[in-house]
């Protein structure tokens, strides 16, 4: 199956999921015109949202200061983009309507991560950067002697998921990495996960709209889109916007709530020359029963050359000016250098040795929900929001598109709007 000349698989959303289906679109009826919408944002969880409005019968324009670039990458580009069932590794997911929405969006993009690499080998027309891969997660205690039953009840909910492959719990998987002893872990689980190549995978996905008709447009948008909602909808000729920018959700939104959760990886060279080749994804999750920001191990490769490492976790920085110096940086290195036997002989990736970026997290977590403010007017606004997904934007993407395609319809047949709630939709 290729994308050489055009897509031969679409997203279709059945019921509550959202998922890939291979074959082409019936071509709509040329006399009934189509309705735009504008997505105010290009990274993951915007295309991704594009994708689903195109293959809806949407016209789709999508506007963003800035595209996915290896020469000067977006935050989407510089995501672990590791699969997880939330909370996510470096954790901060607290409020239950949103963990509770997360866990079902998490499982549609773990079921439309695994059919893309199914139906689209690797080799293809365009490598579309999505591999499953064993993801190893590692615990200083037994999961039953922790003060929190946070990760126990994890665990156990990832049991359940019939669809999340290869599930197992053995301390013996501590010795098969043979994970250094300075590293102080006696208990795991691993289970396959999708592992995405963030810039193979963003130039892939913009490929795939173009291909499919979005329109983009390079625009800084400023202010709160409810104050200019009528403007832009005339400008563009759209019938609804989505806001899709991560943390611009501050000004855009008008939500006080977001704040940046700054991250940072180190890229190293893969090629078992200098330390054996990492395969599989290793992982310490934060632990916030013990006051520290600086606990997070992750070991994921990029794709078959690239190693990367981190983690940190700095909520309200919003300096990018991290540096291999910098002595958080130095202490991430090693943490990472304590599971891997030879790490620390690794060579720096040559074109980017350290990447940063800010994660878009808000008080209350992720929001997917329709504007509730009035307009000035009094009348209903036609704007749909996504954004706060923090660490977890690839992990979350499919499933926040579905339902952000069920809020649009919303708008269009007039029904009232509603807050973000834990109800399952259908």
């Amino acid at each position: 199956m290729s994308i050489a000349t055009s897509p031969d698989f679409f997203l279709a959303r059945l019921g509550d999921e959202l998922v890939i289906q291979q074959g082409r679109l019936a071509q709509p009826n040329p006399d009934v015109p189509k309705k735009r919408i504008l997505v105010v944002g290009g990274g993951v969880t915007g295309f991704t949202i594009a994708w689903a409005l195109l293959d809806a019968g949407y016209d789709v324009t999508i506007v963003a200061e800035r595209w996915a670039d290896p020469k000067n990458r977006i935050t989407s580009q510089i995501a672990g983009a590791l699969w997880e069932f939330p909370p996510a590794v470096c954790g901060k997911h607290t409020d239950v309507i949103s963990l509770h929405n997360s866990k079902r969006w998490c499982m549609t993009a773990y079921r439309a991560f695994e059919k893309l690499q199914e139906i689209m080998p690797r080799d293809d027309y365009l490598d579309h950067g999505v591999q499953m891969r064993m993801a190893n997660f590692f615990f200083d205690q037994k999961m039953e002697d922790m003060p929190d039953r946070g990760q126990l009840d994890k665990f156990e909910e990832i049991m359940e998921q019939k669809d999340i492959k290869g599930v197992r719990r053995d301390a013996n998987i501590v010795h098969e990495h043979e994970v250094n002893q300075k590293a102080g872990v006696v208990d795991a689980y691993q289970h396959l996960a999708p592992v995405i190549d963030t810039d193979a995978y963003m130039h892939w996905l913009r490929f795939v709209l173009i291909c499919k008709g979005a329109v983009m447009e390079t625009r800084r948008i400023n202010g709160d889109l409810l104050h200019q909602e009528e403007e832009l909808l005339a400008e563009y000729g759209a019938d609804a916007i989505v806001n899709a920018t991560g943390l611009a959700g501050l000004e855009l939104a008008g939500d006080d709530s977001v704040y940046p959760l700054r991250g940072a990886l180190i890229r190293v060279v893969n090629d078992g020359t200098k330390f054996p080749k990492v395969t599989e994804a290793l992982a310490v999750t934060h632990d916030d029963s013990r006051g520290e920001d600086e606990d997070i191990v992750f070991i994921v490769p990029r794709n078959d050359n690239i190693l990367i490492l981190g983690g940190l976790a700095q909520p309200h920085k919003y300096e990018l000016d991290l540096t291999l110096d910098s002595p958080e940086i130095i202490r991430m290195r090693q943490r990472c250098n304590n599971f891997v036997p030879g790490l620390e002989h690794a060579e720096y990736d040559p074109d980017a040795p350290l990447v940063q970026g800010l994660r878009p997290f808000r008080g209350s977590n992720v929001r997917v929900e329709r504007e509730l403010r009035p307009r000035s007017d009094g009348s209903a606004s036609r704007i749909v929001h996504s954004y706060g997904q923090g660490g977890a934007g690839f992990s979350l993407s499919f499933g926040c598109a579905s339902d952000v395609l069920e809020l649009i319809e919303e708008v269009e047949s007039g029904v009232h709007a509603t807050k973000m709630s834990c109800r399952r939709r259908q």
